[in-house]
């Protein structure tokens, strides 16, 4: 039904920006000009899902383009009906549920072409979105100008004359002018394949015990995507570089900052489950010299060390650090409860426990680190006066078999609850089940106010369903009559919407 709604797609010219900007330049503004239109008789109408009817839509895109051609009149609708839109979809939200529905998006060099990116837009709000998240740091390139890049990533937008258009704030603007609310949306710790390209960013990487960085490890074909660099979360130079791209984007207003990927690589097959202190990201020097300082006397620090170089203790180091440091007590490190009659417990029995304990204090240093880079981040954020939110797998914070742990390591149960949660309800089991049992199950860790900034997000096509997932129409019927009281929703992903004008955008082929 959408696919037709949105068929044509037309390079149109530039003559609309000049028009704004005269109008601008007299004072004028959007509102004005409806002010001036004389009102439509038809009000817009809206589906049980806040959609806009395909007339409606068909209508709109015709005057788009007859605006970016350099019709005056049809610039005067065009600017009219964007705001009947914006108003009859801002009604319908607040008497439908969820209030807050938003759309995952990733924008192009290309929808800088004149009239493109107020498509883009006028499409997301066809739909029924009010909130929009855009990519804005991915795959190892920011969208921020060239002419305005501070960050050691290169720009999306590199083409020869598109210097200094900012791409994320026409973004912002454009979405404003709609009543949409646009949020950024940023991957963390996958600093991206040209990251780990840099000869002087090599130290910054995430490091396993052997002797793997997770380039390497990519490269290795241990994960199903090479371009996933991971840092190590410890790294005070990985931190002040995402910090410095953070102060950049919050400079352009957006609604909101998510954090996405804030956990270690998803290995494949084996890959998959970490269950050796070798399997785990912490063996960068920043993360190896982390785990040192939790150690609280010179006992606990040479067991720590010998621990991660060999990967397991012998008998002979419980004797041989009681030797080295005989004026110390019991060994100390973080967690640890001192033994009173350490001195008489065989070393037989003591290795193994210790060698248990070191395990759990090895894993827990790997949660924390990622724990810490999102909270410090999202604090960076509000000191710009951002809010912040935190994406993440419900599942990727379980215990996998006898001792062993998912790979991702994504605690998110520690996440701050001052951030938003976006939990990604992606569980595939051919119906609306597994999906809800996801969003109970971060409901319940919540607590009561989770329902304040629990927000989850669904995967799936209006109309239609996907590979053994039901349609969104379903998921969100499904989920209203289980969690009423979450009221807000988003849907991944814009392309799987619209995917010819995704693919067409992408590739210039408008």
């Amino acid at each position: 039904m959408f696919q037709k709604m949105f068929s044509q797609h037309q390079l149109v010219s530039a003559k609309l920006r000049h028009w704004t900007k005269s109008l601008i330049a007299l004072g004028l503004t959007t509102s004005t000009l409806v002010a001036l239109t004389p009102p439509r008789s038809a009000i817009a109408q809206l589906n049980s899902y806040c959609q806009i009817t395909q007339a409606e839509a068909s209508r709109k895109e015709n005057l788009r383009q007859a605006a970016f051609n350099g019709d005056a009149q049809a610039r005067s609708q065009y600017f009219t009906i964007i705001q009947e839109h914006s108003a009859a979809l801002q009604r319908c939200r607040q008497t439908t549920w969820p209030q807050e529905q938003a759309i995952w998006v990733r924008l192009y060099p290309c929808d800088l072409q004149p009239g493109i990116l107020e498509a883009v837009m006028d499409r997301i709000l066809n739909l029924g979105y009010n909130q929009v998240y855009v990519e804005v740091f991915y795959s190892g390139q920011v969208l921020l100008p060239s002419a305005d890049n501070p960050t050691v990533w290169p720009t999306v937008v590199n083409s020869q004359g598109y210097e200094r258009r900012d791409l994320l704030a026409e973004a912002i603007s454009k979405g404003q002018q709609r009543g949409l609310d646009v949020h950024a949306w940023v991957f963390t710790l996958n600093f991206g394949y040209t990251y780990g390209q840099r000869s002087d960013r090599a130290s910054n990487l995430a490091r396993n015990g052997r002797g793997q960085d997770t380039l390497a490890f990519a490269r290795s074909g241990a994960i199903s995507n090479p371009e996933e660099v991971f840092i190590d979360p410890y790294s005070f130079q990985a931190q002040q570089d995402f910090q410095q791209m953070l102060q950049s984007i919050a400079r352009r207003q957006p609604r909101s900052i998510l954090f996405d990927y804030i956990r270690y690589p998803r290995g494949s097959g084996s890959h998959s489950v970490v269950s050796r202190v070798e399997d785990l990201w912490i063996y960068g020097e920043s993360a190896r010299q982390a785990l040192f300082q939790r150690a609280m006397n010179q006992k606990g620090r040479e067991l720590i060390r010998r621990y991660l170089s060999r990967g397991y203790l012998l008998d002979a180091d419980i004797d041989e650090v009681n030797t080295l440091f005989p004026g110390e007590g019991d060994v100390l490190w973080q967690s640890h409860i001192p033994t009173p009659d350490w001195q008489s417990q065989p070393t037989s029995i003591r290795r193994p426990q210790l060698q248990n304990e070191l395990w759990r204090l090895s894993v827990a240093h790997a949660v924390q680190g990622v724990v810490d880079f999102l909270t410090r981040m999202g604090q960076v954020a509000q000191q710009q006066g951002i809010p912040s939110g935190a994406v993440f797998f419900p599942s990727g914070n379980r215990p996998v078999g006898s001792g062993g742990y998912d790979s991702r390591l994504q605690y998110w149960d520690r996440f701050p609850t001052w951030m938003s949660w976006h939990p990604m309800a992606y569980a595939v089991c051919g119906n609306t089940g597994c999906i809800l049992e996801e969003i109970r199950q971060v409901l319940a860790t919540a607590g009561p106010r989770g329902t304040q900034f629990v927000k989850p997000v669904l995967a799936g096509v209006w109309g239609q369903s996907v590979r053994n997932r039901p349609s969104l129409e379903a998921q969100m019927q499904a989920m209203q009559r289980s969690t009423p009281e979450v009221n807000s929703v988003s849907h991944f992903a814009y392309s799987w919407q619209d995917p010819e004008f995704d693919r067409t955008r992408k590739f210039c082929q408008l």
